[in-house]
């Protein structure tokens, strides 16, 4: 779900898009249509959707890429009424759209089977593309240092990382192959970019030149790392399949400072807020913090 603080807005693919007051009063609901997403090549592999809604300015906006039909969607936070729709001709993908904010204004960073692509949030115009190649998408794009970073592994994909200047035209900063995460989306943290592989691989990039500054295993991966990591004070929180909180020095040399189980799996990505960490298991919800 996503929040302004005022509406929280959850998509459930072909059962529409909800709005709610944070009270958990129904505002409005929209059916987007069967939503039909399943791996590029083979339609009949049916996963469902991932993406999640983005609110900004008072647009709830949604990155629907299908077999059948793929489009940006942008409705009124307050009424659920469109403001704009862009087609796109892309494949499904299961990453989720986000904002940044550039010299030039915001702008919408949409990552995709085929390019990634910046558009005006305000009108849904493309301003830029670039090919990835990436065959099936799930991480995020971010942006960081005046740059938007965009990710993928797909099975088969060139597995690329792409970091596109804000303000500029698609063309790459600087750009690798082989290093991108399959469903983990990167962290920006402190001028360096940390990209974690599913199996537990943790690389350490200069955000500015993309140049490496290390590539480590990290201890008791365990099943492997679904989630994305989140950095606070100095350290870097990797929640894996297994359960484990792995917390890493935010350095440039790799240092294991502890492994905190939680005694459940974990898929979803971890939430800060207030000076609390909040992690969502299979079936429990931890808020975890110092003591006021």
């Amino acid at each position: 779900p996503a929040t302004d603080g005022r509406v929280v807005v959850a998509w459930f693919g072909s059962q529409g898009l909800h709005a709610y007051t944070v009270e958990g009063t129904p505002l409005w609901k929209v059916d987007l249509g069967r939503v039909s997403v399943g791996a590029a090549g083979a339609a009949s592999i049916e996963w469902g959707p991932a993406s999640s809604p983005v609110i900004w300015d008072g647009l709830v906006i949604v990155q629907v890429d299908t077999h059948d039909d793929s489009f940006l969607l942008a409705l009124s936070a307050a009424t659920g009424e469109q403001v704009w729709k862009s087609e796109r001709d892309e494949i499904p993908s299961w990453s989720t759209p986000t904002v940044v904010t550039t010299a030039d204004g915001a702008e919408l960073v949409v990552n995709g089977g085929t390019f990634a692509r910046g558009y005006d949030p305000r009108t849904g115009r493309e301003r830029w593309r670039v090919a990835t190649g990436s065959g099936m998408t799930t991480p995020t794009p971010i942006g960081a240092a005046g740059l938007s970073i965009v990710t993928s592994g797909g099975i088969g994909s060139p597995r690329p990382i792409v970091a596109v200047r804000h303000g500029g035209d698609g063309v790459p900063a600087w750009q690798l192959k082989g290093r991108g995460p399959f469903s983990v989306t990167p962290l920006a943290y402190r001028g360096l970019l940390y990209v974690l592989a599913n199996n537990g691989v943790l690389d350490a990039y200069d955000v500015q030149s993309g140049a490496e500054v290390y590539r480590a295993r990290v201890p008791e991966s365990g099943s492997g790392f679904s989630a994305s990591p989140v950095a606070a004070d100095g350290k870097l929180y990797l929640p894996s399949e297994d359960g484990a909180i792995v917390v890493v020095a935010a350095d440039r040399t790799f240092r294991h400072v502890a492994t905190n189980q939680m005694g459940e799996p974990i898929m979803a990505t971890p939430a800060l807020s207030g000076g609390a960490m909040f992690f969502r298991t299979t079936s429990s919800v931890f808020a975890i913090g110092r003591k006021r």
